[in-house]
């Protein structure tokens, strides 16, 4: 998944106008990563410059944000936000889903549309799905951006990556998790708290750290 072409193909998969992602929340710096058009960009800036609007709320409450009537009968009230959306009449309608894995926060998954109405089922539960998949890449994508200068933390001997496999066995029976979401659990982890994988390995096996799956997701313990 190239971030070039995210929003893009995200778009093509979704009824609506356009679409944004962007990193927010704390554990990765605010911006926008890829976004369809312009409009779908400037939705995005307005939201980091005034702290308020759908992908926030998203973020903060890790559930689906749904504003349908936007002009006509909004559900949510954001003071500023709404003021400077008099200068975009083309939106009517504004969905965001919040980019999560386990208990990280990275982001949100913007959606417009030119028409009101609500969100077909059928394209939420599509929506939800496809941000869990940007939520995977964006997490790697940070990973990965750190490993240079991690590189001596990342080089650990044999014992130490039979424990991080061992770690991985106990998170997946723990949060019910593929092997591969589990892994990427835990180096998330060892992100957000700037420590070597090998440590959330041993907090895991020490029993110091567990993870669990609940009505709000994967959550720590």
């Amino acid at each position: 998944m190239d971030d070039s072409d995210l929003a893009g193909s995200l778009l093509a998969a979704l009824p609506v106008s356009g679409v944004s992602v962007a990193t927010m929340g704390g554990l990765l710096r605010t911006e926008t990563v890829s976004a369809s058009d312009p409009v779908a960009a400037r939705l995005d800036e307005l939201q980091f410059d005034l702290g308020e609007g759908p992908c926030w709320d998203a973020v903060s409450e890790r559930r689906p944000v749904f504003e349908a009537t936007l002009r006509i009968a909004p559900r949510r009230t954001w003071p500023a936000f709404s003021r400077a959306l008099l200068d975009h009449d083309a939106v009517e309608a504004l969905h965001a889903f919040p980019l999560l894995l386990g208990p990280l926060a990275l982001g949100a998954m913007e959606l417009w549309c030119d028409r009101p109405g609500d969100l077909p089922d059928a394209s939420a539960r599509r929506a939800s799905a496809l941000a869990g998949q940007v939520s995977r890449h964006l997490l790697r994508r940070a990973v990965s951006d750190v490993a240079d200068d991690q590189a001596e933390e990342v080089r650990v001997d044999k014992y130490s990556r039979r424990r991080i496999h061992q770690a991985t066995g106990m998170v997946l029976a723990q949060a019910d998790l593929s092997a591969e979401d589990a892994e990427l659990l835990l180096q998330g982890h060892a992100f957000a708290q700037g420590v070597p994988m090998r440590e959330v390995a041993d907090a895991v096996l020490d029993g110091r750290l567990s993870f669990a799956s609940g009505a709000d997701g994967i959550v720590e313990r």
